[in-house]
């Protein structure tokens, strides 16, 4: 099982379904109130792709989405935000590499992706 994680800032209605409508195949996912916790689920070359929007995260301004499935439309994080940032024009973050639960996060070093490009940033 693979997944990407991305954070979204200042999320609006229906924006991640925009964007991945034209990146999955039979899209079913309700993203039209932000401030709730949306389930959906998709397919990607043929295989299921679940989705989960949560709502909340990093002080409240952020929503977390997460893909998860056997194939993913992306090869990594960065990719699947340097998309959504296109796509949406706001601010999108997502880690500089593979952190696992448990991991120190001393260093917790983002990728953030805005209108002054891309860079890491520590984020606490």
């Amino acid at each position: 099982m693979r997944d990407l994680e991305i954070y979204i800032r200042d999320l609006q209605p229906g924006a991640v379904s925009s964007w991945l409508a034209a990146h999955v195949d039979g899209l079913a996912l309700d993203d039209s109130d932000p401030a709730r916790v949306a389930k959906g689920q998709a397919m990607c070359e043929g295989a299921a792709l679940r989705i989960t929007l949560y709502p909340g995260a990093f002080g409240k301004r952020y929503t977390c989405v997460l893909l998860e499935g056997e194939r993913v439309p992306w090869n990594s994080d960065l990719d699947c935000a340097r998309s959504a940032w296109r796509a949406m024009d706001t601010e999108i973050r997502c880690s500089v590499g593979d952190w696992k639960d448990g991991d120190p996060v001393e260093n917790d070093t983002w990728w953030r992706l805005d209108q002054r490009g891309e860079a890491q940033v520590v984020w606490h």
